[in-house]
């Protein structure tokens, strides 16, 4: 009873339901919630990794002001699109850039380019097994102070499952070992969707 969805996300949430990967998409309840925490934060500058059909993109784009921008990383032209149409059909496909490659080389060209420090905002939702890269990466790109969202860190329980040792298992598991006790960062672990965690830039 407490989501306020638009109806442009509707719409993209559920042409995004027809895709045979369809459970990558974000959860409206999640997209809301990082939304709000955009305009709490003020945050101007975003940086995104993992876009799909460009679901919670679009949540946090209609959040941010009209000076906003959110730069966009995946490697799906057909996912991509779908959501290219919907962020036009919004009016808020000014506000977002995609690249379109590994986003391990789009963070390395944006540190090449001197932008340290520069994002008030990341949301990591990509191959699991380059968690902790991308995570890296991104501390240098935002700034103190700044957030860094991380989802999918309950792996739908698996994580807690002993007798599971798949690849994506394995490195989110490190990941949040590795996170649980990172100085750099202030954290928060919650049970929203498929687990986010907050961590926020000392």
């Amino acid at each position: 009873m407490g989501l306020r969805e638009p109806e442009v996300l509707q719409q993209l949430r559920e042409a995004t339901e027809k895709e045979d990967m369809s459970a990558m998409r974000s959860a409206p309840e999640q997209g809301q919630f990082m939304a709000m925490l955009l305009r709490l934060t003020g945050a101007k500058q975003v940086l995104e990794i993992g876009t799909y059909t460009g679901y919670a993109t679009l949540w946090m784009a209609l959040a941010l002001p009209d000076d906003g921008e959110i730069v966009s990383c995946d490697v799906s032209e057909q996912w991509t699109s779908l959501a290219r149409h919907y962020w036009a059909v919004a009016g808020v496909d000014n506000k977002i850039h995609l690249h379109l490659c590994p986003a391990i080389d789009t963070l390395q060209a944006l540190l090449t380019e001197g932008e340290q420090c520069r994002f008030d905002f990341v949301f990591i939702d990509a191959d699991k097994t380059n968690y902790q890269a991308y995570f890296e990466a991104c501390m240098q790109l935002v700034r103190p102070g700044g957030m860094i969202v991380v989802d999918n860190v309950l792996w739908g329980g698996s994580v807690i499952d002993t007798a599971n040792h798949e690849a994506s298992t394995e490195a989110i598991r490190i990941f949040n070992q590795s996170l649980a006790t990172d100085k750099r960062v202030d954290i928060c672990m919650l049970p929203v969707a498929d687990g986010i965690t907050l961590a926020q830039k000392r």
